[in-house]
C-alpha cells in the first residue's frame, strides 16, 4: 500500500482545505511548498499528490512555477501525481516534459471525455482520473456541482479509455479526519480492472490498516493531507506499517 502525501498549493502555500471549500477554512502549513516536498521524501514518501487548487477553481495552471521546483526538487526520486486545471491537451503535455510522471484529470473528464479519451492516446501510461463524489454521485468544479454521474458507471467507461489508476475521493469526509470510505471504495474497486487510490479521511493508523485490508481488493493507495500536517497520523510510521501489512499478505 502506497501512502501518498497531498501539497494542495493555494497562491503558492502549501494548504489544506475542508471539504473542497476555497473560500473558508483554508489552514496554511507551509509557506515554502518545495522545503515541504523535501520534508516527505525524507519521512519515506514514495510519491507525491499535487492539487493545482487555483488551478481547479480557474480552469488553467496557476501555480505552475512552484510546481516546476518542486519536480526539479524531488521529481527524479518521487513520481509526482498533478491535478488542478488540466483542461487541454498542450497543459498536460507541458506538465509531462517538465518531469510530472501522472497527470491527473478530474473535472475536464466528466464534462469533456473526449478530452480525457485523447490524452489517454496521446500520454499512454501518464494519465490518471480524479473521481469526487458524494453518496456515489460525482461532483465537479472543485467540488461545488454535484452531476447525475454513477461512480462506478463513469470509472469502467473511463477504464476503458485506458486511464492509469482512478482516484476516488469521498469529498464528505476530506479534510474533516473521519476516516476513509472503505466501502464505497472497496465497491470501486471490485467493479474495475485498474488500480484505485483513496482519497479523503484517512486520520490515523487503524484507517491505515483498513485500507491495506482491502488492498487485494484493488486499492493499491492512500493518498492523505490534513492528518499529516496535524499530527494525528505519523506519515513514516504509517508507511512503516503499510509495508509490513503488505508483507503478511
Amino acid at each position: 500500500m502506497l501512502l501518498i502525501p497531498a501539497i494542495d498549493l493555494k497562491d503558492g502555500r502549501c494548504v489544506r482545505l475542508r471539504q473542497g471549500n476555497m473560500d473558508a477554512d483554508v489552514s496554511v502549513f507551509s509557506e515554502d511548498p518545495v522545503a515541504m516536498a523535501r520534508h516527505w521524501r525524507e519521512q519515506g514518501a514514495r510519491r507525491l499528490h499535487i492539487v493545482d487548487l487555483n488551478g481547479a477553481r480557474s480552469g488553467r495552471p496557476v501555480n505552475e512555477a512552484v510546481i516546476k521546483k518542486i519536480v526539479k526538487a524531488v521529481g527524479e526520486e518521487l513520481p509526482v501525481q498533478l491535478g488542478g486545471g488540466l483542461r487541454d491537451l498542450d497543459i498536460v503535455e507541458r506538465y509531462i516534459d517538465d518531469g510530472v510522471s501522472f497527470v491527473v484529470i478530474g473535472t475536464a473528464a466528466v464534462k469533456n471525455p473526449g478530452f480525457l479519451h485523447d490524452a489517454c492516446y496521446a500520454f499512454p501510461g501518464h494519465v490518471m482520473v480524479a473521481l469526487d463524489a458524494r453518496d456515489c454521485k460525482v461532483a465537479v468544479d472543485g467540488w461545488s456541482k454535484m452531476t447525475g454521474h454513477d461512480v462506478i458507471d463513469l470509472a469502467k467507461k473511463f477504464q476503458d479509455y485506458g486511464v492509469e489508476a482512478i482516484i476516488h475521493t469521498d469529498i464528505g469526509r476530506d479534510g474533516m479526519l473521519t476516516g476513509v470510505n472503505i466501502q464505497a471504495t472497496v465497491e470501486l474497486a471490485k467493479a474495475l480492472s485498474v488500480p484505485v487510490i483513496a482519497s479523503g479521511g484517512v486520520s490515523n493508523l487503524e484507517d491505515v490498516r483498513c485500507l491495506c485490508e482491502s488492498e487485494q481488493d484493488g486499492i493499491v493507495g492512500a493518498i492523505t493531507g490534513r492528518a499529516i500536517y496535524q499530527g494525528t497520523l505519523d506519515f513514516a510510521q504509517a508507511q512503516k506499517l503499510a509495508d509490513e501489512l503488505a508483507g503478511k499478505h
